[in-house]
């Protein structure tokens, strides 16, 4: 399959700013980069290491990455890139519920880290999670860019 080509390319200092026609071909070029990305870290040391994240912009995304045969997911630790603070994994807004729903349950990880939102010592969390990152250092980081400008789960200053 060729790839996709972008209408559009341009850099922002050292970002490589690619503009495609729509999210279906997004999530198939950006599913494409985190395939090679991780296998490369597999080949170099048997294992990877994966961040996602939640939101509109990570639906046709994960969807692409499903999709893709070439990735040996028991291989794959993966974490989630942010969670409400006091909201239980069962809850509907809930990002390990999303995350769940929509990739974790479809492919075999070596393992999955989550964030405990409502975990009754936040600062033991923070801690807990900090350690299995600095134990597990990131190859891909899959993070959303929101319409309105947000990054991962920072939203931009509303003046």
């Amino acid at each position: 399959m060729t790839p996709p080509i972008p209408q559009a390319q341009y850099f922002v200092d050292d970002v490589n700013v690619q503009i495609y026609p729509d999210k279906e071909t997004i999530g198939q070029v950006a599913a494409e980069f985190v395939a090679v990305e991780l296998n490369a870290a597999i080949g170099e040391r048997g294992t990877a290491n994966l961040v996602v994240a939640t939101g509109a912009s990570q639906y046709e995304f994960l969807a692409a990455l499903l999709a893709r045969t070439d990735i040996e997911w028991n291989r794959v630790t993966a974490f989630h890139l942010d969670e409400y603070l006091g909201i239980a994994p069962d809850h509907p807004a809930s990002f390990r519920r999303f995350l769940h729903e929509r990739f974790f349950q479809h492919v075999e990880l070596k393992a999955v880290h989550l964030l405990q939102g409502d975990a009754p010592d936040i600062q033991a969390e923070i801690a807990r999670y900090s350690a299995l990152l600095a134990a597990h250092p990131v190859d891909v980081a899959c993070i959303g860019i929101g319409e309105n400008g947000h990054l991962a789960f920072n939203d931009p200053p509303a003046d």
